[in-house]
C-alpha cells in the first residue's frame, strides 16, 4: 500500500538551514578552488582537496538536514551507517575529481564540461545513495523523468559553480555564486525527492521510533565541525577572501646577479656619450 509522505514536518526551517548549509560548502569550495588557480602547482592540490572536501561536506550535511523534515506515517526510519557514510565519501572523491580537472586545466572548453559533468554525477550519487541508505518497514519507487531532471539540475549546477570559481573576481562575484550553487543543489534535491513514492509492507498496528533528527544529529556533527574548520582558514587568509593573486616579489641574494645572465647591461651614460663622438674608440679597443 502507499504510505503517507510528509517532507516538510518541521515546516520551512529545514529546508532554509539545508539551503544555508549547501551555500556555506558552496561557498567556501569555491573560494579554495580560487585560491587554488592563484597559488604555485605545489600548493594546488592542497586547496584542490580542500575546496572538495568542503562542497561534500556542505551538500552531504544539506541532503541530511532536509531528510529530517522526511518522515512516512507509520514506518519509523533507520539509516544504514555504512551506506550513509558511503554517501559522503563519493561525494567528495567524485566532486574532488571535478574540481582537479578544472584546477588543472581551466575553467574553460572541455575541463568545464568534463568536471561539471563529474561533480555533478557526484551530487546526484550522494542524494541517491543517502536515500539507498534508509530503512524502514517498505520500498522506495522513482519517476524516472523526475530523477533524469534532477541529475541534470546537478551537473548545470556543478559546472556554473566551477565556471563561477575560474572567474577570479573576488569575494563579492563567490559569494553570488554560492548562493546560485546552494540554490540548484537545495532544488536539486527536492526534486528527486518529488520523484518519490513509498509503498509500504503490510503490517500489523504501525510502530513508533526515534525522530529523524534523533537518529541524524550524531551523524552530522563531524561535517558540521570540518565546515567550520574550513570557514576558519578562509577567513583567515586575506587573499582568499579578496581573491587577489599572491605575487611574491624575487628577493636578492648575495651572489646572485640582479639580471639574467643573458641580458647585456647597458654602459654608463659618459660612457655611451664618448663612443657616439669617437666610434673608433670602443670599450674593448682602449
Amino acid at each position: 500500500m502507499h504510505g503517507t509522505v510528509d517532507g516538510f514536518s518541521y515546516g520551512l526551517v529545514t529546508p532554509l538551514v539545508a539551503y544555508l548549509m549547501a551555500c556555506l560548502g558552496g561557498a567556501l569550495g569555491l573560494r579554495c578552488t580560487t585560491r587554488a588557480l592563484l597559488v604555485a602547482h605545489s600548493w594546488r592540490p592542497g586547496w584542490l582537496a580542500l575546496g572538495a572536501a568542503a562542497i561534500g561536506s556542505g551538500i552531504w550535511t544539506m541532503h541530511f538536514i532536509a531528510m529530517i523534515g522526511f518522515w512516512v506515517s507509520g514506518a519509523p526510519i533507520h539509516y544504514d551507517k555504512p551506506i550513509t557514510y558511503a554517501s559522503l565519501g563519493v561525494a567528495i572523491v567524485m566532486v574532488g575529481v571535478g574540481i582537479f580537472i578544472v584546477g588543472y586545466r581551466g575553467a574553460t572548453g572541455t575541463a568545464l564540461f568534463t568536471g561539471g559533468t563529474i561533480t555533478g554525477l557526484g551530487i546526484a550519487s550522494m542524494h541517491y545513495l543517502g536515500m539507498a541508505g534508509m530503512r524502514f518497514n517498505g520500498r522506495f519507487e522513482y519517476n524516472t523523468l523526475t530523477v533524469a531532471v534532477s541529475v541534470a539540475i546537478a551537473m548545470a549546477a556543478a559546472t556554473a559553480a566551477l565556471w563561477a570559481a575560474g572567474q577570479v573576481r573576488g569575494f563579492l562575484w563567490s559569494v553570488g555564486a554560492s548562493l546560485v550553487m546552494g540554490l540548484a543543489v537545495t532544488g536539486m534535491h527536492y526534486t528527486g525527492m518529488a520523484a518519490l513514492s513509498v509503498h509500504l509492507h503490510a503490517t500489523g498496528a504501525p510502530s513508533q521510533g526515534d525522530s529523524p533528527a534523533g537518529l541524524l544529529a550524531p551523524m552530522l556533527i563531524g561535517p558540521l565541525a570540518f565546515l567550520c574548520l574550513a570557514g576558519v582558514v578562509v577567513m583567515f587568509d586575506p587573499l582568499m577572501v579578496m581573491g587577489k593573486p599572491d605575487w611574491t616579489p624575487a628577493q636578492p641574494r648575495p651572489g646572485v646577479p640582479a639580471h639574467p645572465p643573458h641580458t647585456a647591461r647597458r654602459a654608463p651614460l659618459r660612457t655611451r656619450r664618448k663612443v657616439a663622438a669617437h666610434p673608433s674608440r670602443t670599450p674593448q679597443n682602449r
